[in-house]
């Protein structure tokens, strides 16, 4: 100890970085318009986010605002809830963090490049079910819990 009695290093500088996500809930009134792709179809390929994406039979196409993406099945089932036909809110809380450099994040449909800044978010507390978010876009989004 030094410095009156204080550690010379910070805990949280000890701290493993999956350890720094915090949890989040969307904001209310961001709700998006989703369809189930309910077609007899192989599914189909897309590029958004730097990398190709993936769409599988019964995956949901979503419309956030202008920003037109899809979401897996189990994951929509999971962390979506329908508030009138065909308009749908996220009632799940996520676990998100700050992006420290440039990455890659592997997701359910495919992979997402991020920069620095933007927020690495996660469906599950575990960290398997994730994606990531430019930082203005999260934040417009998202308030702590």
């Amino acid at each position: 100890m030094v410095n009156g009695g204080q550690p010379p290093w910070s805990l949280v500088d000890e701290l493993p970085r999956m350890n720094r996500k915090k949890r989040y809930k969307k904001r209310a009134g961001t709700g998006v318009s989703a369809i189930r792709l309910d077609l007899d179809t192989d599914g189909f390929s897309y590029r958004k986010w730097g990398g190709v994406q993936r769409c599988k039979p019964r995956d949901w196409l979503i419309d956030n605002g202008g920003d037109i993406y899809t979401v897996d099945a189990e994951t929509f089932a999971n962390t979506y809830t329908e508030v009138s036909p065909g308009r749908y809110i996220k009632t799940a809380k996520v676990w998100a963090e700050v992006a420290e450099s440039d990455g890659v994040i592997q997701t359910i449909e495919g992979e997402t490049h991020y920069s620095a800044g933007d927020y690495i978010v996660y469906n599950d507390e575990a960290g398997l079910d994730g994606y990531a978010v430019s930082g203005k876009e999260f934040e417009s989004m998202y308030e702590p819990c």
